[in-house]
């Protein structure tokens, strides 16, 4: 009898090394961007965490966070201005973590152009890509050096950054990652340089987040998918080239030189405490939108973004 009701347990028993499945959307193809995501997957920190996680690469880049609103999948990579705007517009979206710490897009100019400063767009021609957030960003950068939208001429390059400013088409493109399109223009032996649009006066903001749905999310399965992406940012950190080993690795279109250099570019970008918040970042930044027309007044910081580690 205790053999039979032994027997009954185990096969009641839910096996051992079955884990949390979670979907996650990334905002673009995978690249040195999502190495913390890549090296977890790779290393088996989600694993250890009980997690199986899918990864999947969205057709179209505005797709994922609009996924994630309508519960179509976990998570989802998204932009820290993009949020404001779902926020303000009424998807139910929160920025649960953060991926990349820092602004990645810059204002880049031919090294050995005739635009040694700012200033010197007066008149000139700027590429972009997407209307509203970066002619926001392109204004608070004119204004801190004098000058207006009204004295340049804004062109729409659709995602043709670099071969437009290469061309010659445009004098400066906005929207263009310093640690893409910057080593992309090297390794076609024309330099760039960049001017960091959070040392021309934009308010710094967090490139890449993690956004999830507030009404139906998991905060508990969230935090152990941050611990895992957190225990890999410290190995990315303290092996540098095991890592990228590991990353590259993992698809044969990552084994380029422009994937490598960018792995190197992105590295020390990456949110060593992707679980924390800066409420201050995000309150400056929504002010910032608010102010450009681009948001209807403001919403508190708790309805953008949480810190789930101080719930």
């Amino acid at each position: 009898m205790k053999k039979l009701l032994l027997s009954a347990l185990i096969l009641a028993a839910p096996p051992a090394f079955a884990q949390d499945q979670m979907t996650l959307m990334l905002d673009w193809f995978v690249n040195p961007d999502h190495g913390p995501i890549i090296v977890a997957q790779e290393k088996g920190f989600f694993a250890d965490q009980g997690l199986e996680v899918e990864i999947i690469a969205p057709a179209d880049p505005s797709d994922p966070p609009k996924m994630v609103a309508a519960g179509q999948a976990d998570l989802a990579i998204s932009y820290q201005p993009q949020l404001h705007l779902h926020v303000a517009e009424g998807l139910p979206l929160i920025r649960v973590g953060t991926l990349v710490a820092t602004p990645l897009n810059c204002l880049l100019v031919l090294a050995d152009g005739p635009v040694r400063q700012v200033a010197d767009l007066k008149g000139g021609k700027v590429g972009f890509s997407v209307a509203g957030v970066e002619e926001a960003l392109l204004g608070t950068v004119l204004d801190t050096h004098g000058l207006t939208l009204d004295d340049v001429e804004l062109v729409n390059v659709n995602w043709s950054l670099s071969p437009s400013l290469m061309s010659g088409q445009v004098d400066a493109v906005l929207g263009a990652y310093r640690n893409f399109e910057l080593n992309q223009m090297t390794i076609e032996g024309v330099e760039g340089r960049c001017f960091y649009i959070e040392e021309e006066g934009v308010p710094t903001y967090d490139e890449l987040v993690y956004v999830a749905n507030p009404e139906t999310m998991e905060p508990g399965l969230i935090r152990r998918f941050l611990r895992a992406t957190e225990l890999a940012t410290q190995y990315i950190v303290n092996h540098p080239e095991e890592s990228w080993e590991l990353f590259s690795a993992s698809s044969p279109e990552l084994q380029d030189d422009l994937n490598e250099m960018a792995w190197a570019d992105t590295l020390p970008r990456f949110a060593l405490r992707p679980e924390a918040l800066d409420e201050g970042r995000y309150a400056r930044f929504e002010a910032f939108l608010a102010e450009a027309g681009l948001v209807e007044g403001t919403r508190p910081v708790s309805a953008l973004a949480i810190d789930l580690g101080a719930q």
